[in-house]
């Protein structure tokens, strides 16, 4: 019976023998900064990664507002863009100097949440401020991912 309890946790902590997933250990190293009224959050962030040639990073918090959204929403080609007045939810995502992939949710003056794939284009409103963890041991490529998803997706490279 415990060799049984055993194998079902295992199992659904995901540290059975079937598990394939490619993980490499980094540092981390926090970094953080505000971003001010009218700044467009992926150009920011882009921005700052190039001028601290940042090779792989994750964002950890961001709070603040935006007063113009850009996301591309599920299975959208294209992104859908919207004036208002938006709170920050939640922002995470991986990137580098040269590569993100960020996702947003965002609520309106009602209370209503939605989110999705962050593009150019998310201005600021009042503020963001915004903590990220460089993960200087390793490095974020992304690649084609032909028999899957069809994206390029992360890469991890020691």
């Amino acid at each position: 019976m415990n060799y049984l309890l055993l194998c079902l946790s295992f199992t659904l902590l995901g540290m059975n023998s079937e598990a394939k997933v490619n993980s490499l250990p980094s540092k981390m190293v926090a970094h953080s900064f505000r971003l001010k009224p009218g700044q467009d959050f992926m150009e920011e962030l882009t921005a700052w990664a190039k001028d601290h040639h940042i090779k792989a990073a994750t964002i950890v918090s961001v709070v603040g507002s935006f007063k113009k959204i850009n996301f591309r929403y599920a299975n959208q080609e294209k992104g859908t863009s919207q004036d208002g007045f938006f709170e920050i939810v939640s922002i995470v995502g991986t990137f580098n100097e040269s590569s993100s992939h960020i996702h947003a949710s965002v609520s309106n003056g009602k209370g209503e949440t939605f989110g999705g794939h962050l593009l150019p284009g998310n201005l600021i409103y009042t503020t963001a401020e915004v903590v990220v963890a460089e993960l200087p041991d390793v490095t974020f490529t992304r690649e084609l991912d032909v028999g899957g998803s069809g994206w390029e997706e992360l890469v991890i490279k020691k």
